[in-house]
C-alpha cells in the first residue's frame, strides 16, 4: 500500500480528502497536517511515497513544503490541492504527478491513485519503466554551455524544459557551480517587477520543476537547499566550460608533437558561452571566456606560421577575424602573413578593411607606426 501524509489548513478539506482516500482503499495514510511545517517534518521523518499539499497555507505555502520535500526526498511524488482557478494551475501541473482543485471529488482522486500506482509500479519494476540513467550508468552526462545551454546524455533529442524560466534558472546555477546563492537574490535576479509573494511562488514552483527534470537526467544532478539558498551539485555529471578552461591550464607547451592538443582545444570552443540564450547575467563570463579563446587561438596561429605552415595560419587568423571583427592585432597578423607570401592584393584588401573598421567603430585610423610600414612595404 502507498504510504500517504496529507496537509490543509483547512480542517474540513483535510477531514474530508482523509475520508475519500480511506474509501477508496487508495493507501495508507501515516499523517494529517494543518500546515506545511508539520507536514514537512513528518514527511522527512516517515518517508512517505505520496503526500497531498494544499497550495495556499500560511506560514509555509504547499509550493515551498514541496520545495524542501523534493530536495530531501526527490522520490517522493506530489500532489498539489487548490481552489486556485485553472489559469494558475497551469504553473504546478507539469511540476506534480498530479493536482486536485477543491472541492475534491471521489471520482477525480480516483485517477489521481491510479496515477500514484502506476508511478510506484514503474519505479519498482512492475511496469514499463521511462528510460533513467542512473549513478553506475556508463553513459557521460556532459551540461554544454558554449553556444547554447544543452544536456548531452548520450541519448537522442534535447532536454525540454518546463518553462523558459526553469531552463534559464538552471543555467544560473550551471553559471555558479558550487558557490550558494540566497533565494532574496535570485528573486531580485528573476521576478524583479513582482510582490515578493508572488516572486517565492514562482520560485518554489520553478526550483521544483528544475529538479523534476534534472532528476530524469541523472540522479547526480540535485539543488540542495539551505540557509535561506540554493546551491547546485553535479555529481558525475561535467560541464564543458569547466572541462575545455582545465585543458587549457594543463595543455602541454606549443610544440610540433603537442600542436594537435592545441587545436583541439580550440575546436571544443563551439561558440561563445551561452551566446543563443541571451542572458545579460552570462556576460562578463562570457567575454572572459572569449578572451582566452582569442589568446590561445592567437599564440597557435602564430606557432603555425613558425612551421612553415601558412595555410593553417590563414584558416585559423580568418576565424578568429570573424569572431573578433573589430580586434586590429588579426588584421595586421593577416597583413604580415600575406606580405611573407607575396600576396599584394590580399594585404591592400586587409588594410582596407583594418582602417574602414576602426573609423567605423570607433572614428579613428591606424596607427601612425603601423601605417607608416604599411606605406614602406606596399605603397
Amino acid at each position: 500500500m502507498i504510504r500517504i501524509i496529507l496537509a490543509d489548513d483547512e480542517a474540513l478539506a483535510l477531514f474530508s480528502l482523509q475520508k475519500q482516500l480511506e474509501k477508496l482503499n487508495g493507501g495508507v495514510i501515516v499523517g494529517a497536517y494543518p500546515n506545511g511545517a508539520e507536514a514537512v517534518e513528518a514527511v522527512l521523518r516517515e518517508k512517505p511515497e505520496a503526500v497531498f499539499l494544499d497550495i495556499d497555507m500560511p506560514e509555509m505555502s504547499g509550493l515551498e513544503a514541496a520545495e524542501i520535500i523534493m530536495s530531501r526526498l526527490p522520490e517522493t511524488e506530489i500532489i498539489f490541492v487548490t481552489a486556485y482557478e485553472k489559469y494558475a494551475i497551469k504553473a504546478f501541473e507539469l511540476a506534480a504527478i498530479d493536482y486536485l482543485l477543491k472541492p475534491v471529488s471521489t471520482q477525480r482522486l480516483a485517477k489521481t491513485l491510479a496515477r500514484l500506482s502506476q508511478a510506484r509500479a514503474a519505479k519498482t519494476g512492475l511496469d514499463q519503466p521511462a528510460v533513467r540513467l542512473s549513478t553506475g550508468t556508463k553513459e557521460q552526462i556532459t551540461i554544454r554551455c558554449f553556444q547554447t545551454l544543452e544536456v548531452d546524455t548520450g541519448e537522442s533529442g534535447p532536454v525540454h524544459w518546463r518553462t523558459n524560466k526553469a531552463q534559464e534558472l538552471f543555467a544560473y546555477f550551471v553559471h555558479l557551480r558550487d558557490q550558494p546563492v540566497r533565494k532574496d537574490a535570485l528573486l531580485e535576479l528573476f521576478w524583479p517587477d513582482i510582490d515578493p509573494k508572488k516572486g517565492y511562488t514562482q520560485l518554489y514552483t520553478t526550483i521544483y520543476q528544475i529538479r523534476k527534470t534534472a532528476s530524469a537526467i541523472h540522479p547526480g544532478i540535485r539543488i540542495v537547499s539551505g540557509d535561506k539558498g540554493y546551491r547546485l551539485e553535479l555529481n558525475e555529471v561535467d560541464v564543458d566550460v569547466l572541462i575545455w578552461e582545465e585543458g587549457l591550464q594543463t595543455a602541454p607547451p606549443l610544440s610540433e608533437h603537442t600542436l594537435a592538443r592545441h587545436l583541439q582545444l580550440l575546436e571544443l570552443y563551439r561558440g561563445d558561452y551561452l551566446e543563443d540564450c541571451g542572458y545579460w547575467w552570462a556576460e562578463n563570463e562570457r567575454e572572459r571566456l572569449r578572451m582566452l579563446w582569442y589568446r590561445h587561438a592567437m599564440r597557435v596561429a602564430a606557432f603555425l606560421e613558425t612551421q612553415d605552415n601558412a595555410a593553417e595560419a590563414f584558416q585559423l587568423y580568418f576565424l578568429i577575424q570573424r569572431r573578433f571583427p573589430f580586434t586590429e592585432e588579426v588584421y595586421w597578423a593577416l597583413i604580415k602573413l600575406f606580405t611573407s607570401i607575396g600576396d599584394r592584393v590580399s594585404v591592400e584588401r586587409q588594410y582596407d578593411m583594418l582602417s574602414q573598421m576602426l573609423f567605423d567603430e570607433f572614428g579613428t585610423k591606424p596607427a601612425r607606426t603601423l601605417e607608416q610600414w604599411y606605406r614602406e612595404r606596399v605603397v
